[in-house]
């Protein structure tokens, strides 16, 4: 028996799903000859889509979808939900000023208040909020600024397999190297790159307990050795989970290693939250699983309820640098604030962030029982409602951890076949062969279910297609 029949029989029946072809309309022509080389998504997910709502999309040929892309995890609440709709209303009809620059405002001042409320206690009593340009990267590059302005000292420490954004700051941070290639020199006073707690494959060949201490150990001799060759940096930037590097989850003991190594340094550690926060992990922020207070934060995507806006919180020892040193015209988005209380309204009334963690194990344990018959399925991974799947080649040549190689070419396969189903999935990690699951939090078990389904039905007809 198949694995896709054997999962249909403890899975709710579906809907039987069209295998769509996807010819290309007029709209994605026109975009491929009119919009940038640089242009991504559009490239692996061919869709033109004219309406949306909770978890589905729909494209100009009326094909429905199930977005488990959600804008990179922007979508908390899924599409244009009711309270996030009624919240951007409600500033309209109050012809509330759209645009103040940092100009505070009602709205301002309760969504400064309501994103404090959520923050853990030892860091909301030092907390201090900067207001960014309406994108992660920014948050990230002010986060630099920050940090270095109050250390007097400029090298960073990052990690392997990282993203925190495409601008020339965020970018030297970057793990992968082709997108910097291009541009030569990014950060002229140098960023120095660690290895993560990759537990599948281990960068010091050990994996679990023994791979986290080897890996702290190393991070502490390189911070303390006077002649390790490295200066000591202005801080050490960090995600909980690496979403864009392969889904990847640190190590709780790991992250409360780093955080005891940083502090006993003076070296100010920043989280990058703009994926995994907002109840994606199952926390309302992810760094909360280690039960640590980092010294910066940064926050986007979800924050701003689906629409553009980003911040930083830190610890207000920081709070040295001067007027204007961090700016940005479209920094005062007034809708976007509004929005972000609602969602955080919401999360915090319907329990989200339990309800992530509840349909991330349901999710997990459908993609386990699949393993089981498709080796394929290498590792399978992350927190709460951000999941990955590493693909690999079951017959190639094992790792020094007992691994075998990733699948790069069955990913896409695998991708377009979901997509044929109706499933929108993205992929990411080493050489794109981790297929990525970030549904929206409003996402109920009969739907994980069928995501699910479509999941091993794709893969089974992936599998199929490679001979």
């Amino acid at each position: 028996m198949s694995t896709a029949s054997s999962l249909a029989q403890i899975l709710p029946l579906a809907t039987p799903q069209p295998l769509y072809e996807f010819a290309e309309s007029p709209l994605l022509l026109r975009q491929q000859q009119q919009e940038s080389n640089a242009r991504s998504y559009p490239r692996r997910i061919p869709l033109a889509l004219k309406r949306a709502r909770g978890i589905y999309v729909e494209d100009v040929e009326g094909r429905q979808f199930i977005d488990c892309l959600a804008g990179a995890g922007t979508l908390a609440l899924g599409h244009n939900h009711p309270v996030v709709v009624a919240a951007i209303q409600r500033v309209l009809a109050d012809e509330l000023p759209l645009h103040t620059l940092d100009l505070t405002t009602p709205v301002k001042d309760r969504f400064v208040q309501d994103l404090f409320a959520i923050l853990p206690e030892a860091l909301r009593r030092e907390a201090k909020v900067q207001f960014c340009g309406p994108t992660g990267t920014d948050a990230v590059e002010a986060a630099l600024k920050l940090v270095r302005t109050a250390t007097g000292r400029s090298t960073v420490l990052a990690f392997q397999g990282a993203y925190h954004g495409m601008s020339q700051g965020a970018l030297s941070l970057m793990g992968s190297v082709g997108p910097k290639q291009p541009l030569g020199a990014l950060l002229g006073n140098g960023v120095q790159f660690m290895p993560y707690p990759y537990d599948y494959r281990c960068p010091f060949g050990l994996g679990g307990a023994a791979g986290v201490r080897a890996n702290l150990h190393y991070l502490e001799n390189l911070l303390l050795d006077p002649e390790g060759g490295v200066p000591l940096p202005a801080a050490v930037i960090l995600e909980v989970v690496q979403g864009e590097g392969g889904v990847i989850p640190a190590d709780i003991e790991w992250l409360q290693g780093v955080r005891r190594i940083t502090e006993q340094v003076g070296v100010a550690l920043i989280v990058d939250e703009i994926q995994s926060g907002f109840a994606r992990t199952g926390k309302m922020f992810a760094f909360e699983h280690a039960g640590i207070v980092p010294d910066v934060v940064t926050l986007s995507k979800a924050i701003g309820g689906s629409l553009p806006l980003a911040v930083v919180v830190y610890r207000d020892w920081l709070d040295t640098w001067k007027p204007g040193a961090h700016a940005g015209t479209f920094r005062g988005n007034q809708m976007a604030m509004a929005a972000g209380s609602a969602v955080i309204d919401y999360l915090l009334e319907h329990r989200l962030a339990d309800h992530a963690e509840a349909m991330g194990q349901r999710l997990r344990g459908h993609l386990q029982q699949l393993q089981r018959s498709y080796p394929q399925l290498g590792d399978i991974r992350g927190r709460g409602l951000m999941l990955g799947v590493e693909l690999v080649e079951p017959n190639g040549p094992l790792d020094t951890c007992g691994h075998p190689p990733v699948a790069r070419e069955l990913a896409p396969k695998v991708q377009r076949e979901c997509l044929k189903r109706g499933l929108i999935l993205e992929l990411g990690g080493r050489h794109g062969a981790v297929v990525r699951f970030l549904p929206p939090l409003i996402i109920s078990a009969e739907q994980v279910d069928e995501v699910a389904q479509r999941f091993a039905e794709a893969l089974q007809a992936a599998l199929g297609s490679c001979g």
